[in-house]
Parts: structure tokens; sequence; C-alpha cells
């Protein structure tokens, strides 16, 4: 427990630009421990905030009432998994001696302690990694990448936290604990929390009776779409328990604190390229974005003349070139793009489309 200014000050911020100086900081070890701090906070009526790493830059990981800070080296665990044959549930754990075809390691079991690199890390050997790139992965710790639903600049939607997950292990607001990877949990869920899961149900099919609502939610979650609570859980899913699980990423520790995950695993292609192409003028380049969307390409980020201006004194790492030429117009924009291959000639192939 931190109560002292100093330490409480020391979180008042994350990676933000907020500031909130909580009342108090809990520094939690075990999921009995939040158990019974969600328990007491639910009788007091206290609001509790839940923190990981602390990158978020909208605000997430701080608040002016109770801070649980989990203590990484507590909640560290990793486990890999082939996907389970009906009544197969034996899991795979890494050792020197495993490689990607003796030990497949198309799930990967988590706790929110563990920072999102070194899960990568972890399934290097395999040649897989976690879908979830967030520019923070290098720090940002798995709690937070589910709890904020995080994609990155390459997973887009199709590989992101929601369509990756598999099972998730939680601790509800009122202390109770729900492990979907685990039919008795699951089935004491359904009879001690029916009327949660009954008003799931309502929510479910009151979307599905409205057209209209239906469709407008599939728009909206076809493309990056963080704003709120994972509504798509209720279009995507029938059973309750599937939508709470899927509820669960994205809402941001409002719904419950999240002591383990299972996520798919995406492959790891050993070969990339990348290509900086230079455009007079915006217009023109968002165009070749579009033309591109056609394209075998894992990644386009737009610069503008702003980003540019900041990069001027990058060099061709090879070359040692300027990648920016002094004799750029004022209106200029740029796109980094990259492929992906799983080999040299499948590499060639790919570079040969996109540049047609």
């Amino acid at each position: 427990v931190e109560t002292g200014l100093l330490q409480r000050l020391a979180y008042a911020a994350d990676a933000s630009v907020y500031s909130l100086l909580p009342r108090l900081v809990l520094l939690v070890h075990t999921e009995a421990e939040v158990q019974e701090l969600l328990r007491l906070a639910a009788r007091l009526r206290v609001p509790v905030t839940f923190r990981a790493a602390g990158t978020s830059l909208s605000g997430q990981a701080v608040t002016d009432s109770v801070l649980i800070k989990l203590v990484p080296s507590y909640w560290s665990d990793i486990s890999v998994a082939p996907r389970p044959q009906p009544d197969t549930h034996a899991a795979t754990h890494h050792s020197a001696e495993c490689n990607a075809s003796a030990h497949p390691a198309e799930l990967i079991t988590l706790q929110p302690g563990v920072i999102g690199g070194h899960a990568n890390k972890y399934l290097a050997p395999f040649g897989r990694k976690i879908g979830p790139d967030p520019s923070s992965i290098e720090s940002c710790m798995v709690g937070g990448i589910v709890a904020n639903n995080s994609s990155g600049m390459c997973c887009g939607v199709a590989q992101n936290a929601y369509h990756t997950i598999v099972e998730v292990r939680v601790v509800l607001g009122d202390g109770t604990l729900l492990d979907t990877a685990d039919p008795r949990s699951v089935a004491a869920f359904r009879r001690s929390h029916h009327h949660v899961l009954h008003a799931l149900e309502e929510i479910r099919d009151e979307i599905a009776s409205n057209a209209q609502l239906s469709r407008r939610i599939r728009d909206k979650y076809r493309i990056k779409n963080t704003t709120g609570y994972s509504l798509n859980a209720f279009v995507d899913y029938h059973d309750p328990v599937d939508i709470l699980k899927h509820l669960m990423v994205g809402s941001e520790g409002t719904l419950g604190f999240v002591s383990r995950v299972t996520l798919e695993t995406v492959e790891e292609h050993p070969e990339k390229a990348t290509s900086l192409l230079l455009f007079e003028h915006m217009e023109a380049a968002c165009d070749a974005v579009h033309a591109l969307s056609c394209a075998p390409v894992d990644a386009v980020e737009v610069m503008d003349r702003s980003c540019i201006t900041a990069s001027r004194s990058t060099r061709d790492p090879v070359s040692g070139k300027l990648l920016f030429p002094s004799t750029l117009s004022p209106e200029a924009a740029a796109l980094l793009v990259e492929t992906r291959a799983g080999t040299a000639e499948e590499l060639r192939e790919r570079k040969g489309r996109v540049l047609e």
C-alpha cells in the first residue's frame, strides 16, 4: 500500500498529458488480492482504476480515487499450446529444445504483467507473434493490450486483441472469478450470474431486431474503433458468455480485471521489405493508398509535410543519402509501405506486384 505523497505523485501520470493524484495506490500480487479488493470497493462504493505499464496515451491508467497497480513480476507467466483438438487440452511450455514444427504455438496464454515485446520474443522460435502490434509494444503490458483493444499499424482490425482473443480469466466487479477456458467455471457463472447473462441476451436480441442498428455496428467496427465498449460482440456472437468475453476487450478495466488471457498467435514472416514513396501533394498520396489496398502490402503509413520536416536529416543507412530531398515542395507527402513474405522468392514477387 502506497499512501505517501511522493509515492502517489509517481503514479499521478501515465504516458498521456493527464495527471490525477490517486488517494491510494495498492500494489497487487495475486488474483485473490484483486478479488478481495474489488469486493471491498463494491461494498464501500469506491471507484478503482487498474494499471499495468501505464503507457496509455489517453489517460486510462490515472485516477483521483484508488489505483490498483499490478506488480509485474508476479503476473508474468507465459505458456504456448497448439490449437486444441476435441478432448485435447494439453499445453506445451517453451524450452530450449522445442521448435516450431514439434511444438506448435498457435495459442499463447499470458498474464497481464507480460510485456508485449517479451511475448513476441517468447514466440520467435516458433515463427509466431501476437496479433496486436502497438508502437509501445516493447513497454506496454498484456493487461493494457487487452483492456484497450490494442492494434497497431500492421495488424489493423483483423489481428487486434478483440479478434485474436480465445479465452479469458477475469475478476468481475463483485469479486466473482470467471474462467471461460474452464467448463466448470462457466457453468457456475451461468448459475450465479444468470441475470447478467440474461441482460446481455436482451441487448443482443434488441440489436438483432433492428436491421439498421445491426448494420451500423458492423460498419463501424470494420475499421479501427475503440471508442466505448466492443458493441460488435452483440452481433458477432450469440452465447452471452462469448459476448461478455469480447466485451472485456477494450473495456479499459470498467467491467473487470483480466488476470489471464489466451490469444491466437499469427505468423511472423521472416522476409520483409520497406519502401518510401514520395508524392507532390497529399491528394496524390491518398490516391496511392487506395490503389495499394488491392496490392499485397502489410502496412502503409502516411507522412505529411510536418513529418517530413521532422525527418529531413534522416539518411538511407546503405547509401547515406538524405531520404527527403531538399527540393520537395511545401505540399509534399510520403508513404512508408511494408510487405512481408515467408520466403525471399515470395517477397520478390510481392514487391513486384506492389510496384506495378
